[in-house]
């Protein structure tokens, strides 16, 4: 049963992780947009899943915000009550900084388990989903902006196309009419006019090119400066629409395995990866121990200093973490004991120093 100062002090931390999340929930999904929108630009992500692709990649970066938002968090909000005093009229009512001690690691412990939710299984399936919702609308003309009943411009081909029906995944094509600008063998400018009673769009193996294929119509030639116009029955008919840019930089298929495929793997990328799923809960019980001695301070240090060097701790302790990773993506390194030895050590330094921080004081001189 939590006490009055321990609900307090649950309540105040987590405030601070709260609103820290929520800054740099903003801060860091303005960088994914922009990188969304980059991509759209440049034809890898259909406009109309945009902000559903976003959405799974903010999930999915959790595994990273969180331990930095409990961590940040804390240290904010104990660095105040160190400042107004809070915690020195807590000691002298017999309340002393290991007082605390309960309610940090309540909060750790969810804060825990809540990363490790995330870095284990739901940022692993945001991944997945976001690549497949991103497949399913490069499949589907919907996603291209074709909509039954209505004239529209095909992508990146200079024409139109017009469609009665369409199916609810935008595959299957009703009756249809197709307008396009081309040039004929001598370069002369002339018109394509396709109809068809249905059609149906499919992709190359390669899944890069698009195509429609239209079934049971007719095709129009319409040279713009000669009278000399060709008409052609077909039974099918394919046109091309624009290409799917692949955007290979940010694919990385050892993050959107599931943990079994993982551990069944037994390729240094998917230890690495194993590696970085791991490290995020345990991160964070590591930065929550951190955070204790690094908060305190007197009323009249700077309210910025603590921060800022706490601030470049937890880089160090994420850059080596980062460096370990990737020596062992690369084979240097074949086992993930020294990144266990990194979060030990610094867990232990942490908790010596908060125990020397708060034992008590021996007078020189006495025996």
């Amino acid at each position: 049963m939590l006490s009055i100062l321990d609900r307090y002090f649950l309540r105040e931390l987590a405030y601070g992780v709260i609103a820290t999340a929520v800054v740099l929930l903003v801060i860091f999904s303005g960088g994914a947009f922009a990188n969304v929108l980059q991509k759209v630009a440049n034809g890898s992500i259909q406009p109309s899943v945009m902000f559903e692709v976003l959405g799974l990649q903010m999930v999915d970066l959790l595994s990273t915000l969180l331990p930095m938002s409990a961590f940040l968090g804390t240290l904010i909000a104990l660095g105040r009550m160190y400042r107004e005093s809070e915690m020195h009229v807590l000691a002298s009512s017999g309340m002393g900084p290991r007082g605390m001690l309960r309610p940090a690691t309540l909060l750790a412990v969810m804060a825990t388990l809540v990363v490790g939710t995330v870095s284990l299984w739901l940022g692993p399936l945001s991944a997945r989903t976001a690549d497949q919702v991103i497949a399913a609308a490069n499949k589907s003309v919907i996603a291209a902006g074709l909509d039954a009943g209505r004239f529209t411009e095909l992508p990146g081909k200079g024409g139109i196309i017009f469609v009665d029906t369409l199916s609810r995944d935008g595959t299957v094509l009703g009756k249809t009419f197709l307008a396009t600008d081309r040039t004929d063998g001598n370069g002369n400018p002339q018109v394509r006019v396709v109809s068809a009673k249905s059609g149906r769009m499919y992709q190359e193996s390669d899944g890069q090119n698009r195509f429609l294929a239209l079934y049971d119509g007719w095709q129009f030639e319409v040279p713009l400066a000669a009278d000399n116009w060709r008409r052609m029955k077909y039974e099918r008919n394919d046109a091309s629409l624009s290409s799917i840019v692949d955007d290979d930089e940010d694919t990385d298929p050892a993050h959107e395995s599931t943990m079994a495929q993982l551990f069944k793997a037994g390729t240094p990328e998917a230890l690495g990866e194993l590696v970085s799923r791991f490290a995020a809960p345990v991160s964070t019980l590591v930065l929550m121990m951190m955070v204790l001695p690094m908060s305190k301070q007197a009323p009249r240090d700077a309210r910025y200093g603590r921060l800022l060097i706490a601030v470049l701790t937890y880089f160090l302790y994420v850059i080596w973490q980062l460096i370990a990773r990737a020596q062992i993506i690369k084979g240097h390194l074949h086992t993930s004991v020294p990144v266990w030895i990194l979060h030990i050590v610094v867990f232990g330094v942490a908790a010596w120093y908060f125990w020397k921080q708060n034992s008590p004081r021996r007078i020189k001189g006495a025996a």
